[in-house]
């Protein structure tokens, strides 16, 4: 343990200079993961924490431990949301001036709170990696602090407080699943919780779709990725922070992935039956719990809820595609021909189903429609993967070629 670059030592005097500063965020018992999982799952709901991420902890660490001529020069950062908040909620209890860059659609209500707490903001570049681009060169051409999102000693030490109150709170713990970005928050967690339970299994998730870590790990250096495509904007980084790397290489257990698909359904479960908002990153290691990727799975586990930061109308498309995932929304196409009556049967038809129409939509001037034919989409609210199986059957049945839109 003395060769980590963090140590135990590191994250408790970490949590002494949060007093006051942070939440401690509960850690709440989920009987509905826990019946699907079939293990005691609680859910640490790091999403309540002050500017909705557990982002504060390591920023407000890393930026109360500058000297008052670096704090005088400010700071910069590079973000996609919740490090953006916890920077400048940091800088605004501490009396620093902040700039912070974002990406380019960066979620509306991230940018709105960022502002709110008073840093300048800048949007650049389509990804955090490009962000990152233009605040390291802002800190070259001011002398502005850099205040990297994951890749420092005082960052990780900070984060890893969350680690401290899971074994508080849950000291019989024997799983912790945590969502990886850049590797900050688990490598905070695990070097805290190993050190006091050395048994505990720490399991890291990334979306499948921005998953550097396996390769990294495979590798035994951080290794950049080509491209990435999530939702989960909060852990979509593209290159493993040096610091955290080594300490995720050396404790943790297992790095698995998630689908699109599985943080969709999963944000979906939470809202419905935890009543809690996650965003994407958020709902990772939960969506995985539910999934079964991890082999055996002892419990109890706590799995962690980084963030609550998401855009409404985000959270819209998201509700909606966890439902088509879920099997419990529908969107089908169909061609029939361009008569009275004929819209009437086919919407008799899902009401005989009993499949609730959320929305019809016509289209008859399609260069590909018969000058007779209509096509027809209905949105349909369905009861499950198998009730959608019937619903689609019976319009087979009655001589429809149904199309999944």
């Amino acid at each position: 343990m003395s060769t980590m670059p963090v140590t135990l030592q590191d994250v408790e005097l970490a949590r002494d200079g949060l007093t006051d500063v942070i939440r401690e965020t509960p850690l709440e018992y989920s009987r509905a993961v826990s019946e699907k999982v079939g293990a005691q799952v609680l859910l640490k709901c790091e999403n309540l924490q002050r500017a909705g991420s557990f982002k504060i902890r390591g920023a407000y660490t890393r930026m109360s431990r500058l000297s008052d001529d670096e704090k005088s020069r400010g700071v910069v950062a590079a973000s996609a949301g919740n490090h953006a908040q916890g920077v400048a909620l940091a800088a605004q209890l501490l009396g620093i001036t902040s700039k912070v860059y974002m990406p380019v659609g960066a979620p509306m209500p991230k940018l709105q709170a960022t502002r709110g707490y008073g840093a300048q903001v800048e949007l650049v570049g389509a990804t955090l990696d490009e962000s990152m681009v233009h605040a390291k060169q802002w800190a070259a051409d001011t002398g502005a602090v850099l205040i990297h999102p994951y890749d420092h000693r005082d960052i990780v030490a900070g984060q890893g407080t969350c680690g401290l109150e899971i074994l508080q709170q849950c000291p019989e713990v024997r799983t912790i699943v945590v969502n990886i970005g850049g590797g900050g928050l688990i490598a905070g967690i695990a070097c805290a919780a190993k050190a006091l339970k050395p048994d505990v299994r720490i399991v890291g998730v990334q979306a499948e779709q921005a998953a550097a870590y396996p390769p990294s790990l495979a590798a035994g250096h951080p290794v950049a990725l080509q491209r990435m495509a999530t939702m989960a904007d909060g852990i979509a980084v593209g290159l493993p922070g040096d610091i955290p790397f080594a300490i995720v290489e050396e404790l943790v257990d297992e790095v698995v992935t998630v689908s699109e698909e599985a943080l969709s359904r999963t944000m979906l479960f939470l809202l419905e039956r935890a009543k809690l908002v996650v965003e994407p990153a958020g709902a990772a290691g939960v969506a995985v719990l539910l999934e079964g990727v991890i082999a055996q799975v002892e419990g109890p586990v706590v799995a962690v809820l980084s963030g609550g930061n998401i855009d409404p109308l985000l959270m819209m498309r998201i509700i909606r595609h966890g439902m088509a995932a879920a099997g419990r929304y529908l969107s089908v196409v169909v061609r029939m021909p361009d008569r009275p009556g004929s819209l009437a049967g086919l919407l008799a038809k899902f009401a005989a189903e009993d499949a609730n129409v959320v929305e019809v939509r016509h289209a008859r001037s399609e260069a590909t429609l018969s000058v007779d034919e209509v096509e027809i989409e209905v949105e349909v609210e369905t009861k499950g993967v198998e009730h959608r199986e019937q619903l689609l059957a019976a319009l087979r049945a009655d001589g429809y070629q149904p199309t999944v839109a």
